[in-house]
Order: C-alpha cells, then sequence, then structure tokens
C-alpha cells in the first residue's frame, strides 16, 4: 500500500477522462471544472482510491507514471513521443547506474526518463544550444525533484563532449552526422548510439556517416506506430486517430577495431598500397 505523503506527486483523474497532476502540501487545493479537492483530504491516506471533490464528482487518485510525467511536461518544443521514449530506454540498455548523454535536451521529455532510469547512482549529461530551452528543461525536472541525476550544458556539441566512457549516447538534432566523431569519442567501447530523425532523407545522411566513419557497427532503423482500440467488450475496434509517424530510430554500437599494429581502416590501406606496390603492373610504371 502506497500512502500519499507531502511533496509526493499524484495523478487525479476524473469519469471524463480529464488528468490533474499535482504535488501535495498541506492546506493546498485543487479546484477542477468538477469541484475542489483539498490536499488534506489525500495527505497521510493511500493512493489508489477513489475520491470526491465538494461538488461529488468522483475522481481516482494514483501514483504518476514517467508516461504520465511526459505528457503533462510544459514545454516550448515538440518532445519526444513515450511510445518512442521507452524503446530507446530499452535500445540502450538504460539502468540504474547508467552514464548517459543527449543532445538536444529540449523541454526535457527524454532528459526525465533517462534521469528516473539511471536513478541516484546514475548520471545524464544533457546538452543544449539554446538558453530558454535549456532553462525550461531545468524548471520541469527541478519540479519532479530529478535535478540531481541530470548535469546541464549549454554547448554546441559541435565543440565535443566533456565525458568519455560513457554507456549510451542518443542525439535528436537536426544534422547528427556532423558529430558523429564527437560521439564516438565520448562513447566507451560496445557503448549504445542512438538518434531520432523525421525524414528518410536525414536517416540515410545518418547511415551514410555511421558507415563512413567505420567505428559504429549493427546499425538499426525502426519506427514505431502505436493503435489503440476502444475497451469496449461489446464494439472493441480501433480508435478514429492514432499515433503513427513521429520519427525514425536508428541505433547501433561503437566497436572497437584497433589491433596491435594500430588502427584496422589504416591498416587495411597500407596493405592495399603496399600489395600495389609489388604488383607487376606498378613496377613496370
Amino acid at each position: 500500500m502506497t500512502i500519499a505523503r507531502e511533496n509526493d506527486l499524484v495523478l487525479l483523474i476524473g469519469q471524463d477522462r480529464k488528468q490533474f497532476i499535482i504535488r501535495l502540501t498541506p492546506g493546498g487545493r485543487l479546484q477542477t471544472h468538477r469541484g475542489c479537492i483539498n490536499h488534506d483530504d489525500l495527505l497521510g491516506r493511500p493512493l489508489g482510491r477513489e475520491i470526491h471533490s465538494h461538488l461529488g464528482y468522483p475522481f481516482v487518485v494514483l501514483e504518476p507514471s514517467t508516461f504520465d510525467l511526459i505528457r503533462q511536461l510544459k514545454r516550448i518544443t515538440q518532445i519526444m513521443y513515450p511510445k518512442d521514449i521507452g524503446y530507446v530506454l530499452l535500445k540502450l540498455n538504460v539502468m540504474p547506474g547508467s552514464r548517459v548523454i543527449e543532445a538536444g535536451t529540449g523541454s526535457g521529455g527524454l532528459t526525465l526518463a533517462l534521469a528516473r532510469a539511471v536513478g541516484e547512482s546514475g548520471r545524464v549529461y544533457s546538452y543544449e544550444i539554446r538558453p530558454d530551452i535549456s532553462q525550461l528543461a531545468q524548471k520541469n525536472l527541478a519540479a519532479l525533484g530529478l535535478s540531481g541525476c541530470v548535469e546541464f550544458k549549454l554547448r554546441d556539441i559541435a565543440e565535443g563532449f566533456d565525458e568519455v566512457e560513457v554507456d549510451a549516447l542518443f542525439l535528436d538534432v537536426r544534422r547528427p552526422w556532423d558529430y558523429l566523431s564527437q560521439a564516438a569519442a565520448a562513447l566507451k567501447d560496445g557503448g549504445f548510439f542512438g538518434a531520432l530523425l523525421p525524414t528518410t532523407n536525414q536517416v540515410s545522411a545518418l547511415v551514410t556517416g555511421l558507415e563512413a566513419l567505420g567505428v559504429f557497427g549493427h546499425i538499426e532503423v525502426e519506427e514505431i506506430l502505436v493503435r489503440p482500440y476502444k475497451p469496449v467488450p461489446d464494439r472493441l475496434r480501433p480508435v478514429d486517430r492514432m499515433v503513427a509517424h513521429t520519427g525514425y530510430l536508428i541505433f547501433c554500437r561503437k566497436v572497437s577495431r584497433r589491433v596491435a599494429e594500430g588502427d584496422y581502416w589504416l591498416d587495411r590501406k597500407r596493405r592495399k598500397y603496399e600489395e600495389a606496390d609489388r604488383s607487376p603492373a606498378h613496377r613496370q610504371g
């Protein structure tokens, strides 16, 4: 049983599916279109129950999920959809204790999910070039008590990342192929790389860049569609609208190709020229 405590975030859902997320404070009050709810009526009592406003309208009181918190974020930019964020966390193998870089921060949707996933023992390094956007994301994370897990950095990532040997790195920028050398320098060998792009021509440019750099392998391109259904047993069917294309997800791993003599790719090129030097055609020239 989970008991509501002071400063906890709680989710209230009405019968009309209208949702409210509030932070509980003694003497606080939530005013809704269906009546008022006093915070004192929630404090010290279990979650997962039904309460009523002063007008008698029923609300269910729940602990908000990461999905709920992301949807309620204040934003001045488009955030990643939860359907993509959840998959990204799994593909990048983000877990308690992980060290993860993201760029750019945006309004903090992915930042929020990363911070909750890495926990107090991990760290998220979030890079953003626009001060106003970075400030909003910092306020959003602070309001949720997650600032201690995140280092916000106002920086053009063309200058590189401060961190090295990180477990995962995700780019949500317009031209991620311009920053692949910087990403490779920050990732540990075997580290996870991910990116989000809206168009196929951008995906082609990124895949070309990943292949050309020679330090990334196991490239994957995926798209996630969500098709909800109306939960009415006698009339079960898809809803009229669905969350379809929101972006293409690109994943790969950093792979060390160093050998005893030095860099694999340089060694291969050197051997190619040595073989050419020994060829009859070259000697005749």
